[in-house]
């Protein structure tokens, strides 16, 4: 096995991918919250899930939106030598949140599990919902749209740009 940096094995996904997943994951959702399958409000787990978090929260018509910041990566990306523990930066209304019954929290991509253990053990009864999961986080969501390797690296469209690229044959 050769080592593969992160662009090689890498899933790119478009801003329209992105919303076709969100409102998958919305569809998936739908009706299953506990009072009469409505949700209280939804948690957007920042940054990755506030895209996604405001995209279920319009298909499934939940007006309440909060965040809660959490911080587990160094700048510079996840390598596993860049990870450190999970820490609460920003917590969404405790009022509201209570225990979590009846609240929808929304990431984009669940990949060890750290940042969805620390938030469930603030929240044990919210429902945790992701985009995208790889295999070590993935029994901290209670539902997601797509599995991924832990080896894949997930370039979502906030991480890119559009930018000319040469032509294989000739300039002109």
């Amino acid at each position: 096995m050769t080592d593969r940096l992160p662009h090689e094995k890498g899933f790119h996904v478009s801003w329209d991918q992105l919303h076709r997943d969100a409102r998958a994951l919305a569809w998936r959702l739908d009706g299953y919250g506990p009072d009469d399958g409505a949700w209280r409000a939804v948690v957007a787990i920042t940054r990755g899930g506030m895209a996604p978090a405001m995209i279920v929260a319009r298909e499934l018509d939940i007006r309440t939106v909060d965040t809660i910041s959490v911080k587990s990566y160094h700048s510079g990306g996840g390598k596993a030598d860049q990870r450190r523990e999970a820490e609460v930066l920003k917590s969404p209304d405790a009022q509201m949140m209570g225990d979590g019954t009846g609240i929808l929290i929304v990431d984009d991509l669940v990949d060890s599990g750290k940042t969805l253990e620390l938030v469930r053990d603030l929240y044990p009864q919210a429902h945790f919902a992701c985009v995208y999961a790889k295999p070590a986080g993935e029994k901290q969501a209670d539902t997601y749209i797509t599995a991924v390797s832990q080896d894949t690296w997930i370039f979502f469209p906030w991480d890119m740009a559009l930018q000319y690229v040469e032509p294989y044959r000739g300039t002109d």
